[in-house]
């Protein structure tokens, strides 16, 4: 006999409809019959259930009653028996429910980011700008909290270093470039270098170089974005923000995020989009502008995603285009309808790059698109120019 009342607590909103109407009904035939569904699809839904309790250490047919906290699924449950079949000892081995710690840390971020919410101050918008030109700025992979050392890497990087090096290009590419209405400030994933306290990273734990502590790491990267985003106003009358999720900060970067969201609440000219998708879309009259990390599509795949994903702005277009991070080095690709294009990082190489070979440039850019024609000029500062615009 199923005790529904204890599965309830693991249910969704539509399971607990089921549950209800097998409850009032007395089976799952009438009560898909109450419902208008298939019967097969309430038997479905109540075995997805089952699992999904059981997954959390709830299953009394099996004489599994410890259920496990949140954020954890069951790995294995070992029971001793007596000679009578009595239960005598019961072990529970757990493991961490990445999905769902990343739901609650998302939360947790969330609710903390509140406290901040509409502290932005008020800066006037420009007279003058430019409704025919949009102009993107991409932030190649920053991966503030990363530590190189010169005598191991070729050139020193720590968290100070990492603020200094972004807030000089970002001075200078905004004094250069033109000022349209609209501005995308485009930090193109791995934004932070660790994830979380461990220093490590998130798929393979492989360890790795961080400066400083972990709250402090997503503290410098909190203020240096605000930073960024007050200074765009200076420019721009509208400010769309977009923080790609990359390998090393896939949970950070929403600390990030809700954050500068959250800040910004007071400032109807600054947009942060919060979606948890991969990839990322925007047009601008006859372009199409997409993005996404790159560390789980091929570039020769993104033509098709952007081509299902948009296929009414697809149709709708002429100039299409893919940002992408990931790589740490420049590439254009094109494909047919759609070019696909990776950025340099301002960060210095750290000790693996560096032992393995990479010694791309580094710099960041700016791009301007106009409505009709696409992409028609870019401006570029690197770690020299920036050395001589703070002089």
């Amino acid at each position: 006999m199923v005790n529904y009342d204890d599965l309830i607590q693991f249910a969704s909103v539509r399971q607990v409809e089921y549950i209800d109407a097998i409850k009032k009904f007395g089976s799952h035939r009438k009560a898909a019959k109450h419902l208008g569904v298939d019967s097969t699809t309430i038997d479905s839904a109540i075995k997805s259930l089952k699992n999904k309790a059981a997954s959390k250490g709830h299953s009394p047919e099996h004489d599994m009653i410890h259920t496990v906290p949140d954020g954890y699924l069951v790995k294995g449950v070992s029971t001793l028996y007596d000679s009578d079949g009595v239960k005598k000892i019961q072990w529970v081995k757990s493991t961490v429910d990445s999905e769902r710690q990343a739901e609650i840390m998302k939360a947790t971020i969330a609710a903390l980011s509140e406290e901040v919410r509409g502290l932005s101050p008020k800066i006037n918008k420009i007279n003058k700008s430019n409704s025919e030109l949009l102009v993107v700025y991409p932030f190649g992979d920053p991966h503030f909290g990363m530590q190189a050392w010169a005598k191991e890497c070729g050139e020193n990087f720590d968290l100070k270093e990492a603020r200094r090096v972004t807030l000089g290009a970002v001075d200078r590419l905004l004094s250069v470039s033109p000022n349209s209405e609209t501005a995308i400030l485009l930090p193109l994933g791995d934004i932070y270098h660790v994830n979380d306290q461990t220093n490590t990273t998130p798929g393979h734990k492989n360890q790795l170089d961080a400066d400083s502590r972990f709250v402090h790491i997503l503290q410098i990267g909190i203020e240096t974005f605000r930073y960024c985003i007050l200074r765009a106003l200076q420019k721009h009358n509208k400010v769309i923000v977009r923080f790609v999720s990359g390998n090393h900060d896939p949970q950070a970067v929403w600390a990030l995020a809700f954050t500068i969201a959250a800040y910004f609440d007071n400032e109807p000219r600054v947009s942060v989009d919060l979606s948890p998708a991969k990839c990322w879309y925007y047009k601008f009259g006859n372009n199409l502008i997409g993005s996404t990390h790159g560390d789980l599509t091929k570039p020769e795949q993104l033509l098709g995603v952007m081509a299902s994903d948009q296929a009414v702005n697809w149709g709708l277009t002429k100039h299409r285009t893919w940002l992408c991070g990931h790589v740490h080095h420049s590439s254009v690709k094109e494909y047919p309808g759609v070019t696909v294009e990776t950025f340099r990082t301002l960060a210095a190489a750290d000790a693996y790059a560096a032992g393995h070979g990479y010694r791309a440039g580094r710099d960041m850019r700016s791009i301007v698109y106009d409505k009709e024609h696409g992409e028609i000029e870019r401006h570029r500062c690197d770690i020299g120019m920036i050395n001589d615009f703070l002089e």
